[in-house]
């Protein structure tokens, strides 16, 4: 069955978007031309462009603006609205595998932007992503927990959790709700199978002078990408980056060094529980290939079993 890339939903016979998911992007957008750069010519973009852009990391990145009257994505220098992300010659499905992981995300109630995947003229896949710091022509204040903790690019593995948590502690306006959105988030990951959630994968941003997390992102399943995974976690929690057991997360992480009441922490976790089988949904609908879903269905059937949901 044909797809909307965007929304997943079931395409007419000679459509590639569905209309929800034009207008998700605007609201007077009618059609979406494919991107014009096959995927090896969009990481020769990525790598050339890579020191005029603000936006860094391990994968390669495009920033670009929706060109609405003209139904495309233009590729800039500055100025960007958007996030494209291409396939990767290294890793396999990274933009399938992301925008499904941040699918699930949103299903469960973690606040994401906007995204989807985007057509190329070769057919391939690229992930787009709205930039979450941009409100009107106004720039949002957004520090990553690296920068909040004194680490740098090369340190970022260098922490855990519990400090993760003492940064919001630190810096945030109303630090008991960030703390839930934070357990949730680590739960997500660990069920999810993404072992790279480092300092610079927290953010936290200011709006209307309140200070909270960024909504999420770089949500992906990087335990499928990799070969014989070592990690769950990249940061520790309790001491441990593997063999976590719901007395990790649950009991230590949430109740005790969280102080997540057990009322608000019945609640995350009943929500996880009712996720599970729109997770398995939204996998089943996703644009991932066979064998990466088995594998994906699998961890989530193993972890999710020890977190008892």
């Amino acid at each position: 069955m044909n797809r909307c890339p965007i929304t997943y939903e079931p395409l007419p016979e000679g459509a590639s978007y569905s209309v929800a998911g034009l207008k998700s992007l605007h609201r007077s957008l009618t059609s979406l031309a494919p991107l014009e750069f096959t995927a090896e010519q969009q990481r020769r973009e990525a790598i050339s462009r890579a020191g005029k852009m603000s936006i860094q990391g391990v994968q390669l990145k495009l920033s670009a603006v929706l060109r609405i009257s003209e139904g495309r994505f233009e590729v800039v220098d500055r100025g960007g609205r958007y996030i494209l992300k291409p396939p990767s010659r290294d890793f396999p499905e990274l933009p399938e595998n992301e925008d499904l992981t941040m699918r699930m995300a949103a299903a469960v109630g973690i606040e994401v932007p906007v995204h989807g995947l985007l057509r190329a003229v070769d057919g391939s896949f690229t992930y787009f992503i709205k930039r979450f710091d941009r409100d009107g022509r106004d720039r949002l204040p957004v520090e990553d927990f690296a920068q909040l903790s004194g680490a740098s690019r090369e340190t970022k593995y260098d922490s855990s959790m519990e400090k993760v948590a003492g940064v919001i502690e630190q810096f945030c306006t109303f630090p008991a709700l960030e703390r839930v959105k934070l357990f949730e988030r680590t739960l997500f990951s660990f069920l999810t199978g993404n072992e790279d959630m480092h300092l610079k994968n927290f953010s936290l941003i200011t709006r209307k002078e309140k200070v909270q997390l960024a909504p999420a992102y770089d949500f992906l399943n990087t335990t499928i990408a990799l070969v014989a995974a070592k990690e769950e976690m990249a940061l520790p929690v309790n001491g441990k980056k593997s063999r976590l057991k719901r007395n990790d997360l649950v009991t230590y992480f949430a109740r005790e060094r969280l102080q997540i009441n057990d009322l608000v922490l019945a609640d995350v976790l009943s929500r996880f529980s009712r996720a599970m089988p729109v997770w398995r949904e939204l996998l089943d609908q996703s644009f991932l290939s066979p064998e990466a879903k088995q594998k994906y269905a699998a961890i989530l059937s193993e972890r999710g079993t020890r977190m008892q949901l």
